[in-house]
């Protein structure tokens, strides 16, 4: 997106609803969020916390603004974290953001587990200048598509959910969701054509339902072609994350038997990845994957 149609909001919090033991929806007001722009699905934003020791006003707003933040000393910067926007409310200037509450490991889960009405935060999103394709949307099927498998951890179930409410009745395919609780599965809203493999994380470890869930489902929807070479990626080093588009930033392809969107945790990811493209045989130009988090690191 160009520089002009995405820039930081200032809000404030104005009501907190804990919608299961692991998501709370916070919701925003701002007196500009009129100008808040919603591109849709999984459209990314970055939110940035006040700490004890940095407020909002150390944050660089201009137009190079990341370039500004990591100049500062690491003491200095402000914490920010990506979240999935869930609803705009243009006409009374609020926004609604899904938050993951868990135990405090890094500044983003204390500042959730804090959070009072009248804690402000910035909030950088598109606005209702932008037109065209968002590069922030990584959800990017092709035209025609037999199937599609959303698939991802609790980080994850946000931006799902808003795909899921986006996408027309008549499209089918499988979630394949691990949370942390049993009562979170009541998390994601109803879609008449999806299978729901949504389970709690159980005494099998991290991921274990979320792997098996994809390998159930893309035996089902994806039966095993000829495999091809991924590239392996090291996620303690590097980025694990591709979205294949074309050069004008449409869907890599017209059509697909699959299309998959893979996002969590980078250890699953890499796993899910590698098999859906390399044992079988899905187009890896019909998988988008996000690994953005790893265990134990907290990361902007």
């Amino acid at each position: 997106m160009a520089a002009d149609t995405n820039r930081f909001f200032r809000v404030r919090v104005t009501a907190i609803t804990d919608l299961t033991p692991s998501f709370r929806r916070f919701t925003f007001a701002g007196d500009d969020l009129a100008h808040y722009g919603d591109p849709g699905f999984d459209q990314r934003i970055k939110i940035v916390f006040p700490t004890r020791a940095v407020p909002l006003a150390a944050m660089p707003t201009g137009d190079d603004w990341y370039t500004a933040w990591r100049a500062l000393p690491e003491a200095e910067r402000p914490p920010f974290r990506t979240y999935t926007t869930r609803y705009v409310r243009n006409d009374v200037n609020e926004v609604d953001v899904d938050m993951v509450s868990h135990d405090v490991l890094g500044p983003a889960s204390d500042w959730i587990a804090r959070a009072a009405i009248g804690d402000e935060v910035l909030i950088f999103a598109p606005t209702t200048a932008h037109t065209g394709v968002s590069y922030g949307i990584d959800f990017v099927p092709p035209a025609r598509v037999d199937s599609i498998l959303l698939a991802g951890d609790e980080t994850a179930a946000p931006a799902i959910a808003a795909i899921l409410e986006q996408l027309p009745a008549e499209a089918t395919g499988v979630v394949a969701l691990e949370v942390p609780h049993a009562d979170d599965i009541a998390y994601l809203p109803h879609h008449p054509g999806f299978e729901y493999r949504v389970g709690a994380r159980d005494a099998a470890g991290r991921h274990s339902h979320l792997i098996a869930s994809v390998t159930e489902a893309a035996a089902a929807l994806a039966p095993a072609g000829r495999g091809a070479d991924v590239e392996e990626v090291d996620i303690d080093h590097d980025i694990l994350w591709e979205v294949p588009r074309t050069a004008k930033g449409g869907a890599a392809l017209k059509s697909a038997r699959l299309y998959a969107w893979l996002a969590g945790e980078a250890g699953a990811i890499k796993s899910l990845r590698r098999h859906l493209v390399a044992e079988r045989g899905v187009d890896r130009r019909a998988v988008a994957f996000m690994g953005y988090w790893r265990v134990g690191r907290a990361e902007n």
